[in-house]
């Protein structure tokens, strides 16, 4: 491949441009009118308008992509996360028009794109599952004998969904047949699809996913562990790898599991498998995500392997390059997702002008973004403006260098998620490395956020009042500029 188009936008096209660059592939954007301006359409070599704005009527578009593809003369296609990352049919149609998606097979995304039937194929190789249902409901009280018999609380789950859509927590039998109904419901309005599955309930569960990286030639192997129990929503804000709780044993173990997941399905390409790990260190197969994961950086610094040119060496037909005893962890690394958000209102959207946007630099630091100052947040897609990454010789450093780098990331003009990352940063509980997927509701109200810009603040004026004491009693005169923080101009003026 010569040429290749990247089916997305914003971080993340940017991020396969750049590797593309690296390999002299040359690159294709896409954007809708409301990117036409965006950083991932200048740094291309060509771009393509594909319609307004509304994802709807752009990027999910497969055959205006497809078209795009065909006319500037690219071979492949880098779908990217989200948008038609994961869509079968996009898949067939790329392969249709004798194009090469740089991905896994349509036939393996649909296994793994359905939990009921991704649990069918890891069950042929004896994956631990969560004690549940096999197929999708149909006998409503054959389900509610079956949720009595696993013993409650338990948990109904949408079999086409994810992020949290058609999943209800049920406490007690009498509640089971109305949560039932609203999963159902959930699900049909969310995917077009009501089948829902139930399993036992894993009160304290911590959220692990293996990176696995599979060949056309029967070649598989793990990258090890990232650990993405720091949610909201049902939906990450931070990751790390490796985790701070897994053995090398139960890491061996995992990355077999995962490694036997993506056989299951004859996987090719970079994916994650994700499991649930309990209080006990029991781990369950949960899913697998059949892309890149928006984390994948944290696995990129402790391994020093490059996802982006993986994929698409192993789409131009190359085996892999690397065993997995060529593998090794080294260092630490954690990622902070930084999104257009008011943690203290429910972490709600925000959408605005980047009237001040400086990114941190410096040992250990990585910034996957996509905008520069003065350009506005869009309302039509995620809210992420930017991945913050830091690395280090150990969760100590790289926990440290987080923490530095949130201070000296400036950001105005919009609500962040920067100061609820520095609370994480600073807890006890993530510190010591004993939390799971409930962090934020144990832990997590908006007056911290308030607090710790007072005590900021406190310091600040300390600071000034001692330089200007010192000043005094030398009768020298000096010019006064402290240094410090800048997470309250991260807060709307």
């Amino acid at each position: 491949m010569e040429k290749i188009l990247i089916a997305n936008r914003g971080e993340i096209a940017l991020r396969v441009m750049r590797s593309a660059r690296e390999m002299g592939i040359k690159t294709v954007a896409v954007f809708s009118e409301a990117d036409r301006n965006a950083l991932h359409v200048r740094y291309a070599d060509e771009a393509v308008c594909i319609g307004p704005a509304p994802s709807a009527q752009s990027y999910l578009l497969g055959e205006k992509i497809i078209d795009a593809c065909l006319k500037t003369g690219a071979q492949g296609i880098h779908p990217g996360y989200g948008f038609l990352s994961e869509n079968a049919a996009f898949a067939r149609q790329v392969k249709a028009a004798g194009l090469i998606l740089i991905g896994p097979s349509p036939e393996a995304m649909e296994i793994m794109g359905n939990k009921l039937s991704a649990k069918a194929a890891a069950l042929t190789y004896n994956i631990p599952m969560v004690p549940g249902t096999e197929e999708a409901v149909t006998d409503i009280d054959e389900a509610q004998n079956r949720a009595i018999e696993i013993g409650f609380p338990i948990l109904i789950k949408a079999a086409a969904g994810g992020g949290g859509k058609g999943m209800r927590i049920v406490e007690k039998a009498s509640d089971f047949i109305e949560q039932m109904d609203l999963a159902v419901s959930e699900a049909t309005s969310a995917f077009g699809d009501g089948s829902v599955f139930i399993e036992r309930y894993v009160s304290s569960p911590r959220h692990i996913e293996i990176q696995v990286l599979g060949d056309n030639y029967g070649n598989i192997v793990h990258l090890f562990e990232r650990d993405c129990s720091v949610q909201r929503r049902h939906q990450k804000v931070i990751e790390e790898a490796p985790s701070s709780v897994l053995s090398e044993e139960l890491r061996q173990k995992m990355g077999e599991s995962a490694v036997n997941a993506a056989r299951s399905c004859n996987y090719t390409g970079a994916g994650t498998v994700e499991f649930i790990l309990d209080e006990n260190l029991d781990f369950f197969f949960l899913e697998m995500n059949t892309r890149l994961q928006v984390e994948h950086p944290v696995t990129e610094m402790i391994t020093g392997i490059d996802l982006v040119k993986e994929q698409i060496r192993v789409a131009r037909g190359e085996p892999l390059s690397f065993t997995q005893s060529d593998l090794k962890i080294q260092g630490h690394a954690i990622e902070l997702r930084v999104y257009a958000e008011d943690p203290a209102n429910n972490f709600l959207p925000d959408i605005g002008n980047l009237q001040t946007y400086i990114t941190p630099k410096g040992p250990g630091i990585r910034v996957d973004d996509g905008f520069e100052q003065g350009m506005d947040i869009p309302i039509y897609y995620d809210p992420m403006i930017a991945k913050l990454v830091s690395y280090g010789k150990d969760r100590t450093e790289a926990i440290e260098r987080m923490i530095r780098a949130i201070d000296e990331y400036q950001i105005t003009g919009i609500q962040t998620t920067l100061g609820f990352g520095k609370f994480i940063m600073q807890h006890e509980a993530f510190i010591s490395g004993n939390f799971d997927t409930h962090f934020v509701s144990k832990y997590f109200v908006p007056e911290h956020l308030l607090i710790q810009e007072d005590e900021e603040e406190a310091m600040v004026a300390a600071l000034i009042g001692a330089t200007f004491m010192e000043s005094y009693s030398n009768t020298k005169s000096i010019n006064i500029n402290p240094v410090h923080s800048q997470w309250k101009n991260n807060r709307k003026e």
